[in-house]
């Protein structure tokens, strides 16, 4: 075969390029030290390193972005419940001391002062955020728990559900004492009513100035929704007898009720007071309720809500009605709504707590009414000691004046009695209560602990794989330098040997074959 000089050429080039190439692959690893620049040097390579940047992507977000975001929110949450926890505690301390016998002037303004400080802060800790983000609310994180100020012109339908465990007892006081004037004193005139004292069993919203009830029903045997006014209800008479009767339903004002009925409901009766919130029911509605336990539904309208109290959206089915145009409603309805992170293959974890599931809309109506128990005891003492004074002014030192004057103390010793008596009542009646709700929050803050183990412990899992994944991803993308090197130093000598020989090879002609 003769083997020609353009032959002997072309294998030179071919040589030298393929020389070349080597030559510059080993270059220009040696510059990024990496194996591959493009996936077609290598499939294999390139197919595992998509994968493995993929995992390690996906490993670098849980243990960087999504874990550590979680452990903000939950840090957030843990600081407000364990606030909560020192509030309540204070409540129940408060609580402790009012049940007791032996309280002066002193111990009641005490706690009326503190309770009034603990009701401001009783919500407050619900409405603690992460980053803008309040936590307690669910999905409505842009938005508070509580009212941040009093608003007169915000409307709200609610629907609030009962069950019969929410049917307590409370007594109502009538006929309350007063300080006599000089005029009483003058024309001699008595006490102008006797202090009596009614307990009836009652159902308490979880709001107070209410507007209106637009809708009042119980669960039937059947579970279905029927009205409470109306309703058939047997029961007991005095000779142990069974009667039918059906219960009547009637709105009162708190000042309406206290004067027209004295305070009286019928037996058969249900009465709602739109100032309290309440509906008080009669003797033989409240056995009947006790008896067969029905769910109860009640719906109403309210305007206007106060600072500090709860957003009814977050505990309750119900329609925002402030704006006039109905188109323009707002509709909320109950449900869980659990804010989940992934915070590694396959594994979720509910990071929020619900303020519904920790923070009880009864709580702020619960010190309400035990700041009312002591309020009404100061000024019941301060009526005693008034007159008492009243009693040491010369002017009254007549035999008559003193007589008359001690009908008067009479009376108000009488409050101060009942008064001390309700308040001792309330507030060992608040210290189970406080207790309950005591356990709530420490049982959520437990259970946030608990996601906070969880946490940490996939963290470290995260952060331990990320580096087991940055070494793979390394093996099989990065070569060593000193492997380059030396690859390089060879691909370098095979090039300068191909320009060699090829130099000497087309040099020659064809008189060196002569």
């Amino acid at each position: 075969m003769r083997v020609t000089n353009s032959m002997i050429t072309n294998s030179s080039q071919q040589h030298i390029t393929n020389a070349k190439n080597l030559f510059l692959k080993y270059q220009t690893q040696y510059a990024s030290q990496k194996k591959i620049q493009r996936p077609s040097d290598d499939p294999t390579i390139a197919v595992r390193a998509l994968q493995l940047r993929t995992t390690y992507t996906q490993i670098r977000q849980y243990a960087s972005k999504n874990v550590s975001d979680a452990m903000d929110w939950m840090d957030s949450t843990e600081t407000a419940l364990k606030n909560m926890e020192s509030i309540l505690t204070d409540v129940y301390r408060q609580c402790v001391n009012g049940a007791t016998d032996h309280l002066n002037e002193s111990d009641r303004n005490t706690i009326l002062t503190n309770l009034q400080k603990l009701r401001e802060q009783v919500y407050a800790e619900g409405n603690a955020d992460d980053a803008g983000r309040t936590v307690f609310t669910g999905y409505k994180t842009n938005k508070s728990l509580t009212f941040g100020e009093d608003t007169s012109d915000t409307s709200y339908n609610i629907t609030q559900k009962l069950k019969f465990e929410d049917i307590t007892q409370k007594t109502y006081y009538s006929g309350l004492s007063s300080v006599p004037t000089t005029d009483d004193l003058t024309a001699g005139n008595l006490p102008a009513g006797n202090v009596e004292d009614h307990t009836y069993s009652r159902v308490r919203l979880a709001y107070d100035n209410i507007d209106n009830i637009t809708q009042l029903q119980y669960k039937d045997a059947n579970g279905n929704l029927q009205d409470i006014e109306g309703m058939e209800i047997t029961y007991l008479d005095a000779d142990g007898n069974t009667q039918t009767a059906t219960v009547s339903y009637n709105v009162h004002n708190y000042t309406d009720w206290q004067n027209a009925q004295n305070l009286n409901v019928g037996d058969n009766e249900v009465i709602f007071v739109k100032e309290t919130g309440e509906l008080i029911l009669g003797k033989n509605v409240a056995a009947y309720m006790n008896s067969e336990k029905p769910d109860m539904v009640v719906s109403y309208d309210k305007t206007g809500f106060k600072k500090g109290e709860v957003r009814p959206e977050h505990y309750f089915d119900c329609i925002d009605t402030t704006n006039a145009n109905p188109a323009n409603h707002i509709t909320y309805t109950k449900e869980d709504q659990e804010i989940n992170y992934t915070i590694a293959f396959g594994q979720t974890l509910a990071v929020n707590t619900q303020a519904s599931d920790v923070f009880d809309s009864s709580i702020g109506r619960d010190i309400d009414e035990l700041t009312d128990a002591v309020q009404m005891a100061i000024t019941a003492h301060k009526k005693v000691s008034d007159i008492e004074n009243l009693m040491k002014e010369e002017k009254y030192a007549g035999e008559e004046d003193q007589a008359l004057l001690q009908q008067w103390l009479d009376a108000a010793e009488k409050e101060a009695s009942y008064a001390d008596d309700n308040m001792k009542n309330l507030y060992s009646e608040g210290i189970s209560s406080f207790q309950s709700y005591l356990s709530d929050v420490v049982l959520a803050k437990t259970d946030v602990g608990s996601k906070g183990s969880r946490l940490a412990l996939t963290k470290s899992r995260m952060s331990e794989q990320q580096m087991t994944f940055k070494k793979l991803k390394s093996t099989n993308e990065d070569k060593e330098l000193s492997d380059i090197i030396i690859d390089y130093t060879a691909a370098y000598n095979a090039y300068q040997a191909s320009m060699q020989a090829a130099s000497k090879a087309i040099k020659q002609t064809l008189l060196d074959y002569i």
